[in-house]
C-alpha cells in the first residue's frame, strides 16, 4: 500500500498541474474519478483514497496493507491531505483527477455538487439493518438516498494538564464558565517560570474554534443551541452565547490566554500543550491518538466533561451524527472501490479502531465487541449518560447565505478586541436566520423546527 501525505500547496499545485496535461475526456483512463484506473502491469485495479485524517493514519495504511494483501487484484493507494481538504477535492473534480473513494467531510454540499454516488443499490439487506437506525439526514442521507454511512462520534471534552493544575493548587476540573475563567487565571499566575498559560483555542481556524468551545459548553447546558441554531425553535439564537463569549474575552484580558492565539492551528496548539505550556483547552475523542502518535508526551494530562453556564448539566453533549467515506459518482472502479468500502466499515476495521484509541464508534455492533481502550487518556472520551446523538445543524448550508462576517471571526475579534457582546450577538443571529431562510429557499436545508426537542431526555441514550 502506497501512502502519501500531501501538505496544501502540494496536493493543490499537484491538482492543477494534472488538469493541464489531462484530456478531462469521459473515455480516458485518467477521467475524472480514476486517476489510475489500473496498475501498469494491468494485473490490479487502483482504487485511490483521500482523507483528512492524520492522527489515524499509521493504522489505516496497515488497515490497507491487509486489505491489498488479501485482495491481489486490487491496489488501495491513500492519501492525506493536510490541510483545505474541501477546497482539494473541489479542484480534483474540476480537473479530473478526483479519488475513488474519499472522507464526506461537507456531506451536503459534496452531494449537491454531484460528486457522490448513492450507495443504496450496493449496500445488502444485511448492511442496510445494521446501519439502519444510526441514518440522519443531511449526514447520511439527502433527498431519500444514502451516500454515506456512520462510523465514529466525536466526544468533545474539556482537555487540561493536570500538573500545571496542581501547581496552582487545583484539584478537579472547572464546572462552570466564572471557574474556568477563574482557573485560566491562577494557572497563569502559578506558572510563569516555565510559561504556561491557562487556556488556548486554536483562534487562526475562528469558526472551528469558537465551535470547539462553544457547542460542548451550550448543549450540556441545555440551550438546545448547537452552532447558534437552535433545534427547538429552528432558528439561530446566539444570545445564549453570551456568558461564555464574555468569560474568554476575560481570559484575554487577564492574560490567561496562550500568546498569539489568533494565529494558532490546531496541531500547533496540541504541539504546545504536549510541551507543558497549556492548561486547559477544548477538543474531541480523537486527542488520545494525536498524543500516543502525532505529538508523544510525557505530561500528565487528562479529560473532562465540559463546564457548564452554571455547573447544572441539564443537557447533553452534542456527539454530531456523522458520516465517513463516500463513493466518487465517476469512478470507473466500482466494483473494487465498494468492496474496498465494506471493508472499511466492517466491524473487524472499525473494532480494531476503537480498542486502539481512535475513536469512539456509533456502532452498536461494535461497541458490543470492543473492548476498553488501551490507549492513556481515552477512559474520559468513552460515552456517558451525558453524551448523545445530535443531527447536524444547517450551519455550512446557512453560512453559504449569510452576508457580512461569519461566526468565527465575528466572536474572534470580540474575545482579542472587546466591545458589546450582546450587540455582537443579536447581529449575528438576525444576520444568520435570513441565511437560514435564503437556504430554505434554495433547497440547501430540511431544517426544520421540533418542539419536541430535550436535550435532558437524551441522557443515557449513549452510554452502554
Amino acid at each position: 500500500m502506497k501512502m502519501k501525505v500531501a501538505g496544501t500547496l502540494l496536493s493543490l499545485s499537484l491538482a492543477v498541474s494534472l488538469a493541464a496535461c489531462g484530456s478531462g475526456g469521459s473515455d480516458n483512463t485518467a477521467a475524472q474519478g480514476s486517476p489510475a484506473a489500473t496498475v501498469a502491469n494491468g494485473a490490479k485495479t487502483k482504487v485511490t483514497y483521500w482523507t483528512i485524517d492524520r492522527h489515524d493514519a499509521d493504522y489505516i495504511k496497515s488497515v490497507i496493507e491487509t486489505f491489498n494483501k488479501n485482495n491481489p487484484s486490487i491496489e488501495v493507494e491513500m492519501t492525506v491531505m493536510a490541510d483545505n481538504f474541501t477546497q482539494s477535492v473541489d479542484i480534483a473534480f474540476a480537473s479530473n483527477q478526483a479519488p475513488d473513494v474519499f472522507r464526506t467531510t461537507d456531506f451536503v454540499s459534496f452531494v449537491k455538487k454531484g460528486y457522490l454516488m448513492p450507495l443504496d443499490e450496493l449496500m445488502s439487506s444485511d448492511m442496510k439493518a445494521r446501519f439502519s437506525k444510526l441514518m440522519v439526514a443531511e449526514a447520511n442521507t439527502f433527498d431519500g438516498k444514502t451516500y454515506s454511512l456512520p462510523s465514529t462520534g466525536q466526544l468533545w471534552r474539556l482537555i487540561y494538564n493536570k500538573d500545571l493544575f496542581a501547581k496552582a493548587g487545583l484539584t478537579e476540573p472547572p464546572k462552570t464558565i466564572a471557574e474556568m475563567v477563574d482557573y485560566a487565571k491562577k494557572i497563569t499566575d502559578s506558572n510563569k517560570d516555565v510559561g504556561a498559560y491557562g487556556f488556548a483555542g486554536n483562534f487562526k481556524s475562528a469558526s472551528s474554534a469558537f465551535t470547539r468551545v462553544a457547542n460542548p459548553i451550550m448543549s450540556l447546558s441545555g440551550t438546545s443551541t448547537i452552532d447558534g441554531y437552535n433545534y427547538k425553535t429552528g432558528e439561530y439564537d446566539f444570545s445564549v452565547y453570551k456568558p461564555l463569549l464574555e468569560g474568554l474575552r476575560q481570559m484575554k484580558v487577564d492574560g490567561s490566554m496562550l500568546p498569539g492565539v489568533e494565529s494558532l492551528d490546531i496541531d500547533p496548539l496540541r504541539a504546545q500543550f504536549a510541551a507543558g505550556k497549556i492548561g486547559m483547552y477544548f477538543n474531541h475523542s480523537g486527542e488520545p491518538g494525536v498524543y500516543q502518535n502525532q505529538f508523544p508526551t510525557k505530561i500528565n494530562w487528562d479529560s473532562a466533561l465540559p463546564p457548564t453556564i452554571d455547573g447544572s448539566r441539564n443537557g447533553t453533549v452534542s456527539v454530531l451524527a456523522g458520516n465517513y467515506i463516500g463513493m466518487n459518482k465517476n469512478t470507473k472502479n466500482k466494483e473494487a472501490a465498494w468492496k474496498f468500502m465494506e471493508y472499511m466499515y466492517s466491524v473487524e476495521v472499525q473494532k480494531a479502531y476503537q480498542e486502539k484509541g481512535f475513536g469512539i464508534s456509533i456502532v452498536p455492533d461494535v461497541n458490543s465487541v470492543a473492548a476498553k481502550p488501551s490507549i492513556p487518556g481515552i477512559e474520559n472520551f468513552l460515552p456517558t449518560k451525558y453524551d448523545a446523538l445530535y443531527s447536524p445543524s444547517p450551519l455550512s448550508a446557512t453560512e453559504a447565505k449569510v452576508e457580512g462576517v461569519k461566526t468565527g471571526n465575528a466572536v474572534i475579534k470580540y474575545i482579542l478586541e472587546g466591545g458589546d457582546a450582546s450587540a455582537v450577538l443579536k447581529d449575528l443571529t438576525t444576520r444568520y436566520n435570513a441565511g437560514l431562510k435564503k437556504a430554505k429557499e434554495a433547497g440547501d436545508t430540511k431544517a426544520a423546527p421540533n418542539s419536541a426537542f430535550d436535550p435532558a431526555a437524551l441522557q443515557g441514550s449513549m452510554a452502554k
